[in-house]
């Protein structure tokens, strides 16, 4: 059965601060046959086009890490062949519940509804 091995490089978001040490050791997947690299902790555009110049397999980059003004044309730009948003929106979504909470223990507000997601567009997205 077919399958696809992405090969990650973790060290960058474990302390170990060091492209020269991601680098190396995306290129030994590379070299064990890896199909696609991934270094989590990517911080900007200069350490993806460091990281898509040394290897010459596709290279995932996760924006959880990134400057958050990265958009997604400057990555495809960069080299990135695969973008992830990891567990960013459920962190987002997880920000919004905790300000809500917060908004209705130390005020009394439940002004936050007003952002709410209407029922009948949700039914539109989910097609129910």
């Amino acid at each position: 059965m077919p399958f696809l091995l992405t090969a990650r490089a973790e060290n960058l978001i474990h302390g170990r601060a060091d492209m020269a040490d991601t680098i190396r050791r995306l290129q030994a997947y590379q070299a064990a046959g890896a199909d696609v690299l991934y270094a989590p902790g990517l911080r900007n555009l200069d350490e993806v086009r460091q990281v898509v110049r040394a290897v010459n397999r596709p290279v995932n980059v996760v924006t959880g890490w990134l400057n958050s003004d990265i958009t997604l044309a400057q990555l495809s730009e960069a080299g990135a062949k695969r973008i992830s948003v990891g567990g960013a929106l459920s962190r987002l979504s997880l920000a919004t519940v905790v300000k809500a909470a917060q908004s209705m223990l130390q005020h009394g507000s439940f002004a936050w509804m007003r952002d709410m997601i209407g029922i009948a567009e949700l039914g539109k997205i989910f097609k129910t």
